[in-house]
Order: C-alpha cells, then sequence, then structure tokens
C-alpha cells in the first residue's frame, strides 16, 4: 500500500473501524468526539465528500495519511510499513463492497452488514486460515462460530467473534470486518478474579492455544477476558478494568499498542505489561504463529499472575 492508495479509503469507515462512531452527521460532515483525546463537544469533523478531517482542538487535518501519522504516532514509512505487513487494518486489500458497517450521509446507501447464520466452523479454507494462525480449531469452535452475512447482496462466509453488544468481528484470509454494534467482549463477571486484555481476538485465542499447547506455563485457574476489538475502547472500558485486583496488558508491540501501554502502567500498579513475553513480535498471534514444540522447554519462562 502506498499513501494514494490508503487515502482513497473512506475516513468515516476507518474511524468505525477504530471504534469511533459519529456523535452527530449533518449533510455531508461527520463530527466526532476526537480520537486524540478525552472531550465532551465534538470538536472532530469529517467531510466525507471530499474525504478530509479537521481537529479543530489541535488546529490540524488533512487526509487519511496525516490522520494516521498522527493517531499511531509514526512516520509516514513507518506507517506504509505497518499497513502493508500486517493485517491489523481492514482495508488495504478489499474492494468497495467489502468494507465494514458504517454510518451513512443524507442521500447514500448504508453500508451495513447482516448476519443471517451462525454455525460451528466448518469451511475448509477457513479452517486452513485457523490452521495458518496456529489457532487449533477445537478452541476457535469454543469461543467463534462461522457466520454467513450479507453486504450488497452478496453473501460471504468467514470466522465471527462476537462482541458484548452482540455485534461481530468477522475475519477470513480475505476479509477483515465487524458488523454493527461494535462493543468490547467482556467473558467472566467475578471481579475478584484477575483479567487480561487483549487489542484483537487473534490474539485472545492464542493465548488460548498457548495454554493448550503448553509453550509457555499458564495458570490452571484462568482469569477474566477483555478483548477490546479496538484499541480506542479502552479508555471507554478503564472504569469497568479498575474493578479488578490485577489488570494484564497483551496489547500489540506497535506504536500505538507501546505507547498505550506504557500510558496505562503508569497508572498503577495493578496493571502489568505482559507484552514483554513476545518482545520480538508485533504481537501474540505472530509469537505463537513462530512456536513449535522444539521451543517449549526453552519458552517456558511463565505468564505472570
Amino acid at each position: 500500500m502506498n499513501c494514494r492508495e490508503f487515502n482513497q479509503q473512506d475516513i468515516v469507515d476507518y474511524l468505525l473501524f477504530l471504534g469511533h462512531k459519529p456523535a452527530k452527521i449533518n449533510g455531508n460532515d461527520h463530527w466526532y468526539l476526537s480520537p486524540f483525546r478525552n472531550e465532551q463537544t465534538p470538536s472532530f469533523k469529517v467531510n466525507r465528500k471530499f474525504n478530509v478531517w479537521y481537529d479543530h482542538g489541535l488546529q490540524k487535518g488533512g487526509k487519511l495519511v496525516d490522520f494516521g501519522v498522527l493517531f499511531y504516532n509514526c512516520t509516514v514509512n513507518e506507517l506504509l510499513h505497518k499497513l502493508t505487513h500486517q493485517d491489523n487494518f481492514s482495508f488495504q486489500q478489499q474492494n468497495p463492497h467489502e468494507r465494514v458497517a458504517s454510518f451513512s450521509g443524507a442521500g447514500e446507501k448504508e453500508k451495513i452488514i447482516v448476519v443471517d447464520a451462525r454455525h460451528p466452523i466448518r469451511l475448509l479454507s477457513l479452517q486452513e486460515y485457523l490452521q495458518f494462525r496456529k489457532i487449533p480449531l477445537e478452541i476457535a469452535n469454543r469461543f467463534c462460530k462461522e457466520v454467513d452475512f450479507n453486504l450488497y447482496d452478496r453473501k460471504y462466509t468467514v470466522i465471527g467473534f462476537q462482541n458484548s453488544a452482540g455485534g461481530y468481528e468477522l475475519r477470513s484470509a480475505n476479509f477483515k470486518g465487524s458488523s454493527s454494534p461494535k462493543e468490547v467482549t467482556l467473558i467472566g463477571k467475578d471481579i475478584s478474579k484477575e483479567i487480561a486484555v487483549f487489542e484483537g481476538f487473534m490474539d485472545f485465542l492464542s493465548y488460548q492455544a498457548i495454554h493448550w499447547r503448553k509453550f509457555i506455563m499458564l495458570p490452571k485457574q484462568q482469569p477474566n477476558f477483555l478483548i477490546l476489538n479496538s484499541i480506542g475502547f479502552l479508555e471507554k472500558i478503564k472504569p469497568r478494568l479498575e474493578q479488578h485486583p490485577s489488570i494484564h496488558l497483551y496489547l500489540d508491540r506497535d506504536n500505538k499498542g507501546l505507547m498505550v501501554t506504557k500510558e496505562v502502567v503508569a497508572l498503577g500498579r495493578k496493571y502489568r505489561d505482559e507484552s514483554t513475553i513476545y518482545k520480538n513480535h508485533k504481537d501474540l498471534n505472530e509469537f505463537l504463529m513462530n512456536q513449535n514444540p522444539e521451543q517449549r522447554q526453552s519458552q517456558r519462562s511463565g505468564m505472570r499472575f
């Protein structure tokens, strides 16, 4: 992906992927609470006709590349490398009809994903995708479903991971998106237990696979789990996190993930950065994908709980 291709992506769609919904829509203007700070009055505007943004608080704006550099706190080259080599971004290899659900302006046709079937994962291509990501089918079927959905009157079949509001994170080898409403996934209700936090469900499934394969010794009694489904939800869910005695962070080791981890760990001793376990990889799933049975003994240093 290059700058021109990324700038052609719909900023409104991309913001929704990050977990940001418009507070109000006035024609082509979509107003948001700023993705860059906490605020009560929307000051971040996207003009969908010209596909540009402007943050009145920062007095900065531009195209999607400008947003990405500021949001991920990186250089243009780092942003393009991230978009090319990582699958944390849903749009770079999709055609316009394969974007995530989004809000529409006046007179536009809404791009809404409609999930119409859920069942165990049985499609061979999806099983091969899980095998590539080193996720056992047994574990995937415990937490996910094979999901059929329609978008622009076309049917798609992907792996679906449900969030706590009933929406789905949707994945396959060729598709990454989500259905509305987009929200976090919270597994476990006992706030007396410790909680493990992941950016995406593939890292959560990787944690389960590591536990199952014993690449690293994990506690027999599993904690509660929070899957953010977008790192932008962390600030919103923080009061719920604070109710737990200890919070273990397994966020990505990219610029944004490391920055957020550093900020959160500074809040108090109950927050622990566990990403050092996979410090030579971009995330927990990449760590898992690079393991083999011969490495088990050398890797059993233990995830702290």
